[in-house]
């Protein structure tokens, strides 16, 4: 499972059991209640699998698929594309998985550009089945590759949205395969639905294996076993006016699209007006290592102490790469690393960095994958949704709705009426 690592007693020694006792109850009677549905995708997400393998069956023309396109934005296509980045490079793909997930005119058209009609799937996903981005993407697909009515073009989409939503209705109107995603999981808890295990399965990834991770992790909390996750949460909420931000300092670039879920997943959960009436929330920011130790480590080591940092690493990453036996005249002094892997590298990079932040006296954890499979991946999603519960069980705030971006769709929506 998981390894977690806490650099000095930071978060140990904030730990208070009374706040703890409370936090645990609220998500507790969260995943009991039913009232939210992200704590069961690790079991009842099991029968799309099902329902997938029949839907092969009966469309032969998927053999000759080689490209499954994701049209959706946010808490749409940052899971499914996190687990990808994190897998795509140790396993042949049964498909190319390609994500329109914003509107940058330059991005859209290049991305078109790598698609095939008739090597690809388009997969529009929209909870409320009328995301402006998301749809107006699926226009413009629709448009440049004339896909119309005809079942031969109605075939190759699919919709996942919320039964009975506009997109839904658009799906049943033209004979399109569409899935739904369960009423009480909003958008960015749901890479464990229909989300993110139906592009993942199309691709060749293993979401039984997915899922099992998700559900060992999630067992192993409500069995009271994983004591690190209630210290940290404790000592964010606890210690909120100090340590404004946490950073998350990942050590691979596999692991660049998760941190981006992790924003986004923090971000929109935890900002949010508590129940006194006052502003909440901490600022999440993705870091890559070694890279941002050039630049962002400045920040960290004399900048302003209102950081917490946790590193994200992988212990194994099976494919490594030595560094050649070789001595360059004038630079002689980097040969200790001769022979080494670059693994091994980062690794003591990111070791080296963490007790460099922690000396001074900045709060710090890590979190390490002993492999990147789709086991640990899915222990990786959960946590960090169950962290981020907690944290807001703690905050007193809504961890699930989002009433400022849908101000901001509004917004929108004004300027454009005539």
């Amino acid at each position: 499972m998981l390894k977690f690592k806490e650099n000095r007693s930071f978060y140990a020694d904030a730990y208070d059991e009374g706040l703890v006792e409370r936090a645990y109850r609220i998500v507790k009677n969260e995943k009991e209640s039913g009232d939210i549905g992200y704590y069961t995708l690790p079991s009842v997400s099991r029968a799309l699998i099902g329902q997938l393998q029949a839907y092969e069956k009966e469309n032969a023309f998927l053999e000759n698929i080689e490209t499954v396109v994701v049209i959706g934005i946010g808490g749409s296509s940052l899971g499914a594309k996190a687990v990808d980045s994190m897998l795509k490079h140790k396993k042949k793909r049964r498909r190319k998985l390609l994500f329109f997930e914003n509107f940058d005119p330059l991005t859209v058209i290049e991305t078109m550009g790598q698609c095939h009609k008739e090597h690809s799937l388009f997969i529009c996903i929209s909870k409320s089945g009328g995301t402006i981005e998301t749809i107006s993407t699926f226009k413009t697909i629709l448009n440049h590759f004339a896909i119309g009515s005809e079942r031969e073009d109605s075939k190759r989409l699919m919709v996942i949205t919320d039964k009975g939503s506009p997109l839904s209705r658009f799906a049943q109107k033209y004979n399109i395969k569409e899935f739904h995603l369960p009423m009480n999981v909003v958008g960015r808890f749901s890479v464990l639905s229909a989300v993110g295990i139906i592009p993942l399965y199309l691709a060749g990834y293993d979401v039984h294996a997915l899922l099992d991770g998700a559900e060992a992790y999630k067992t192993i909390f409500f069995e009271g076993k994983s004591k690190e996750i209630l210290q940290k949460a404790c000592f964010m909420f606890k210690n909120r006016d100090r340590y404004t931000m946490n950073l998350l300092f990942v050590y691979a670039n596999a692991l660049e699209d998760f941190a981006k879920w992790y924003v986004q997943l923090w971000a929109e959960s935890l900002g949010k007006i508590d129940a006194k009436g006052e502003k909440a929330g901490l600022t999440p920011i993705g870091l890559t290592g070694s890279a941002d130790q050039h630049s962002f480590l400045q920040l960290i080591l004399e900048g302003p102490e209102n950081k917490t940092v946790t590193f994200l690493t992988v212990e194994d990453f099976e494919n490594d790469l030595s560094i050649p036996p070789m001595t360059l005249p004038y630079i002689e002094e980097t040969d200790f690393m001769n022979g080494r892997g670059f693994g091994e590298l980062i690794n003591a990079q990111c070791d080296a960095t963490m007790e460099s932040i922690a000396n001074n006296n900045i709060p710090t954890d890590k979190i390490t994958l002993p492999k990147l499979n789709e086991k640990y991946c899915g222990a990786l999603i959960i946590y960090f949704e169950i962290l981020t519960s907690l944290v807001g069980a703690m905050s007193e705030v809504n961890t699930y709705d989002q009433p400022g971006v849908e101000l901001g769709k509004m917004i929108l929506k004004e300027k454009f009426k005539d």
